[in-house]
């Protein structure tokens, strides 16, 4: 008996730490389609670093533009050479990862000129990328995961409708995720409104081309006070740190991977609200090899 009840003792044990490990794990987002040099997006999804993959960008859309997809070299969307990602999407889907479609960039002539502007929008956005139909959705049949607002200008007007009519299409075949990639200081100038809605799934927060709140040389104060406000008051269902991949892939904000590991991760995997890293962009990830470099730890 002794020695089935310490065999059993260590099962129980094993299960607690196997389930302990699952729920400390946090996920790697990363953004895709910038840069024709990062490889096809069923590649990235073979990897078995990422959780997401945004799929950036969606550059032209609202104000009574045709809305229309921007992913560099990948593909030709005006000859409708996009379709052909439809069997990448369902690859990475096969594997567990949610596929979002990426609106706005630091670049684009976004713009949400009323709450009608904003419904017409999501109307689109559901019959082209997500469970609607129409005659000319540009990934073909593949039904993506979800809308990430990558909102970095133009208007913060008529984001919180945009995200509330997206919302809505999540009670009709399967949900549709809402993220958002806002900038560190708080609240982010554009989409701090619609945040506030309580709408959005994962925030995955830029912590870099902004001093204020980022990672300076060893000093992980202004990232940690940054943080606690983003867990504190955005009511997400997961906040991720967003991350350059590498030096050159934002203007400041790098961190070294030991510097991230032993310092960072610790100070901020405490929160409820922590849910992993977002990378800027597989591109430059490629170069470093910075997502599995740090997914143990994340």
């Amino acid at each position: 008996m002794a020695i089935k009840s310490a065999i059993l003792l260590a099962f129980a044990t094993s299960v607690i730490l196997v389930l302990v490990t699952s729920i400390d794990a946090g996920d790697i987002a990363i953004y895709w389609g910038q840069n024709s040099d990062e490889g096809t997006l069923a590649e990235t999804c073979a990897t078995g670093n990422y959780d997401f993959v945004n799929l950036a960008f969606l550059p032209t859309f609202g104000n009574g533009q045709t809305p229309m997809i921007n992913l560099a070299g990948h593909c030709d969307p005006y000859s409708n050479g996009c379709t052909n990602l439809s069997s990448d999407i369902k690859s990475c889907q096969a594997q567990g990862i949610k596929v979002i479609l990426s609106l706005g960039g630091g670049a684009g002539s976004y713009f949400l000129a009323s709450s009608n502007d904003a419904r017409q929008v999501a109307a689109y956005l559901w019959n082209n990328f997500l469970g609607g139909q129409s005659a000319s959705r540009p990934f073909g049949d593949a039904i993506l995961d979800g809308i990430d607002f990558d909102i970095e200008g133009r208007t913060n007007q008529h984001w919180d409708d945009l995200a509330k009519y997206l919302s809505g299409y999540s009670q009709r075949s399967k949900k549709v995720y809402l993220t958002a990639a806002p900038q560190c200081p708080f609240p982010d100038a554009w989409v701090g409104g619609a945040l506030k809605t309580g709408l959005f799934d994962y925030v995955w927060v830029q912590f870099y081309n902004n001093p204020q709140c980022q990672y300076t040389d060893g000093d992980i104060t202004n990232l940690e006070q940054a943080w606690k406000q983003w867990t504190t008051d955005v009511p997400a269902n997961k906040i991720f740190l967003g991350l350059p991949a590498s030096p050159e892939a934002a203007g400041s904000g790098f961190i070294p991977v030991s510097d991230l590991t032993s310092q960072v991760l610790p100070a901020i995997k405490g929160s409820a609200m922590y849910g992993g890293v977002m990378l800027w962009s597989k591109y430059y990830d490629d170069q470093t090899g910075y997502s599995s470099a740090i997914k143990n730890d994340v």
